[in-house]
């Protein structure tokens, strides 16, 4: 066919395919990094293959997981520190799967943007590995979408999916009970919610990303960007030990809408505020922003990223299993009957 009269090409389009070629080269020994039980093919196929019989898993019922980064986001692309939100990205699945019993056994990734940056990209993509090495999780594909006239040149998404699997009749919520106890983990900062309010604090405040932190050492914006705690495998360590009746991830909507979706009918959660520290980035958002205690609660996880609901026979022994593992653990509560989440103490 004969060239057309303008000659235009992709590129000139503003898709560069030697860009993304590149990218997949730059990227496949990251994806190898998290090769574990049942993966069958790396990067590069039209689908990424696992051999659940491979993982160990007799009568395996599948579970799946979905999720984004927020406008965390923003602040990793003004500062162009990437690689935490890739951290993120995983853990804001992964973290859900583990709550349902399942062991996260595979992560794709999608990730859109205005113009390819290979070395962005790449670095992005580097923290998604890490983050699966955390969750014991294989990346074996995903998608890189330019998208120009979509998205700004300098801007990009993310997207992520994880697959998991448990032994049919181990879901998870399962017997929750009155007078099981609730072991709180402690989180790493603000995680991956809330972020359209921590930015609108900081922008009343009149602060810069490269403003000395309010609240910490360093800069504000490196700061706010620690990335979301995994609890992937102290959680699955406490479930197979047993005396695990359920599992809440706590993000959007915090203790106070989370909590809730792990009880059955007819039982509450008494959480008493004083028996765990408020970390300091959210006292100083708090303070900055003039929060109430009932919008904290609701709008970020206030120090605890998983709860783990425990028999109460087993709490002191589960509790000790996680530790070891590295958690600090809080118990901050039980299972009552009535509804939802009633608060008593103080965040301090």
């Amino acid at each position: 066919m004969s060239a057309g009269k303008n000659g235009l090409t992709y590129a000139e389009a503003g898709v560069d395919i030697d860009a993304g070629n590149a990218l997949v080269e730059r990227i496949k020994p990251a994806a190898k990094s998290t090769d574990r039980a049942g993966v069958m093919a790396g990067l590069g196929g039209f689908g990424g293959l696992f051999d659940l019989k491979a993982a160990g898993y007799d009568d395996p019922v599948l579970v799946a997981a979905t999720d984004g980064v927020g406008t965390k986001l923003k602040i990793a692309i003004d500062t162009g520190r990437v690689t935490g939100v890739g951290v993120d990205l995983v853990a804001m699945c992964v973290n859900d799967l583990v709550c349902q019993g399942a062991e996260p056994l595979f992560f794709l990734d999608y990730f859109a943007c205005g113009s390819l940056d290979v070395e962005l990209a790449a670095q992005v993509v580097e923290g998604i590995a890490a983050g699966c090495r955390q969750a014991g999780c294989a990346l074996i594909g995903g998608e890189t979408a330019e998208m120009p006239g979509m998205y700004a040149a300098e801007d990009f998404d993310l997207a992520g999916f994880s697959v998991g699997a448990m032994e049919r009749g181990t879901a998870l919520p399962s017997g929750v009970a009155e007078g099981d106890v609730l072991l709180g983990l402690a989180s790493d900062g603000v995680h991956s919610n809330g972020y359209s309010l921590v930015r609108k604090v900081v922008e009343v405040q009149g602060l810069g990303w490269d403003a000395p932190s309010p609240f910490g050492d360093g800069a504000l914006g490196a700061a706010l960007l620690a990335p979301t705690r995994i609890y992937v495998q102290p959680a699955l360590a406490a479930i197979r030990t047993g005396g695990v009746n359920g599992l809440a991830h706590i993000t959007g909507g915090g203790l106070t809408e989370n909590l809730p979706r792990v009880l059955p009918e007819g039982l509450g959660a008494d959480v008493d505020l004083s028996t765990w520290s408020l970390p300091p980035v959210f006292t100083w958002l708090a303070e900055a922003g003039g929060l109430e205690t009932s919008e904290l609660l609701k709008t970020f996880n206030a120090g605890i990223g998983m709860v783990l609901v425990v028999a109460a026979d087993r709490a002191e022994g589960v509790a000790d299993l996680v530790a070891d593992a590295g958690e600090r653990v809080f118990r901050i509560g039980t299972v009552q009957v009535g509804e939802g989440v009633r608060y008593s103490g103080t965040l301090v």
